[in-house]
């Protein structure tokens, strides 16, 4: 009878919340490599971290739990989620989240979400730059992505670089296009940047991407290279001085050793006081000794 009373109790107190859920454990962080925006039929990893150990982990795709393997080859605080041969079934929004290996009930929040899209579904996009030519370090670039006139709907749109597993940018169309700001642009803003639009809703379709429109940047004058050299340039004169100084220094103990030998072997020479300065040298000598 007590042990029933206990366990109805226990239910009781546990049906007003979630107790999986334990806000006060770390957020994991959620990855896609080579990137969350891929062609069909790519492949594609999803990594999961935490800085707990001795966790499991659980990815999750809109809700919905997907089954891994725990390996041995991976670290602690670490699992990854391997998506091959990708179709447009496989865009959507994932997430994971972990549980600690003593306490399989208390579950951590879950990780930010993220996108998954599979290009191909719709027409490309056209990118253009409203600056042409190279573009000085300092500038403001604005880039457009327009998609094409028969696609009525609007769309989100997602600007792309190549090398980065994330797109640079996301925005809403404002009409057919949007405009991307890349506010004072340096050499790191160099590269083949590109650009899809997607439904921000299930299934996730999202278009062919843009064909690439380079971007380089110049070092614009008397910018960060110029301030370095200048910095190298009073470290150089700073040591510059310093030489100089100990050399004067040098020269002038030398011509007075030369002046003072000068003097005692013209003394020994021509002048009785040779054994006075023979015995003030012989003096000096043992001091210095």
């Amino acid at each position: 009878m007590l042990a029933g009373f206990l366990s109805l109790l226990l239910f009781g107190l546990c049906a007003g919340h979630d107790p999986r859920r334990d806000e006060s454990l770390p957020r994991p962080s959620i990855q896609a490599w080579p990137s969350w925006v891929l062609p069909a039929n790519s492949d594609v990893t999803l990594r999961c971290s935490t800085p707990i150990r001795e966790v499991r982990f659980t990815f999750r795709k809109n809700n919905d739990a997907l089954e891994i393997s725990p390996s041995p080859d991976y670290p602690e605080g670490l699992a990854e989620f391997h998506l091959t041969d990708l179709k447009s079934s496989d865009a959507g929004e994932y997430t994971c989240e972990y549980y600690i290996i003593e306490s399989p009930t208390i579950r951590s929040p879950p990780s930010d979400v993220l996108l998954l899209l599979v290009t191909g579904n719709f027409p490309k996009p056209s990118l253009h730059a409203h600056h042409r030519g190279e573009v000085t370090a300092g500038e403001n670039v604005i880039l457009q992505c327009q998609q094409p006139r028969n696609m009525m709907n609007s769309y989100m749109f997602a600007l792309l670089k190549k090398g980065t597993s994330t797109p640079i940018k996301l925005q809403h169309a404002i009409g057919m296009e949007t405009d991307f700001s890349l506010p004072s642009v340096t050499g790191r803003d160099t590269g083949d940047y590109s650009c899809v639009y997607f439904q921000p809703r299930a299934p996730f379709w999202a278009s062919q991407p843009s064909d690439q429109l380079t971007i380089s940047v110049a070092d614009s004058p008397g910018a960060t290279s110029t301030d370095y050299t200048s910095g190298n340039r009073a470290k150089s004169t700073d040591y510059t001085m310093g030489n100089i100084i100990r050399l004067c220094l040098s020269a002038v103990i030398m011509v007075l050793m030369v002046a003072f030998l000068l003097e005692v072997w013209c003394c020994q020479k021509w002048s009785p006081c040779g054994s006075r300065y023979n015995t003030e040298l012989s003096s000096l000598s043992h001091g210095l000794l």
